[in-house]
């Protein structure tokens, strides 16, 4: 079986990631019935963290949310039970045929391959919000650039004025006899 098809059938439910009953028999090629009965016959090898049955209200979410979880494959009454990944490689050693020991390699590469997909997506988010988080700082800082850049500009074209009104008053004012110096050099004749 293909390693997206497998991983398809992986859903989460209550955080963690698990396969569901029926899509487990239809990989090992038995009937739901004879999977939960094995299950049920060795019940010891399946803790809380290893398989735990859906609730009603879990149930609906997903067989209406997935075609694949629809209510066709599974009778009304019975509410399906959920395999995590410990639980799924326990079933290859309740079913004990080759074809439980290959689905079981199958689904612990899966599971493996999603789990790696999941650290790489955490990586790159955790890239992304760091780069988020400079792009900010850097339009900040390019904001208050900009006011200190316009309030600079203010400044220097306030000077600039003050010049231009200093030069202004020189070239009106006249010049006195005795502000008019003697010129220097040799005189010549």
């Amino acid at each position: 079986m293909e390693l997206t098809a497998i991983q398809n059938m992986i859903y989460e439910v209550r955080g963690v990631r698990v396969m569901l009953d029926f899509d487990l028999a239809e990989m090992y090629q038995v009937e739901t019935r004879v999977l939960n009965q094995a299950v049920k016959r060795n019940i010891g090898r399946f803790p809380e963290d290893f398989m735990f049955q859906l609730n009603a209200k879990e149930w609906d979410a997903m067989s209406s949310q997935f075609v694949m979880t629809s209510r066709i494959k599974r009778p009304k009454t019975s509410l399906p039970f959920a395999f995590t990944e410990h639980g799924v490689i326990m079933l290859s050693s309740v079913l004990r045929s080759p074809v439980a020991v290959q689905v079981s390699i199958e689904v612990s590469r899966a599971f493996v391959a999603m789990r790696n997909y999941i650290m790489s997506t955490k990586v790159v988010s955790a890239e992304l919000a760091e780069i988020r988080a400079k792009l900010e700082l850097l339009e900040k800082n390019d904001e208050e650039n900009m006011a200190a850049v316009n309030d600079l500009s203010e400044d220097v074209r306030k000077e600039i004025d003050d010049i231009y009104h200093a030069i202004a008053e020189l070239s009106i004012r006249p010049v006195s006899v005795e502000e008019a110096r003697k010129k220097i050099g040799f005189k010549t004749k």
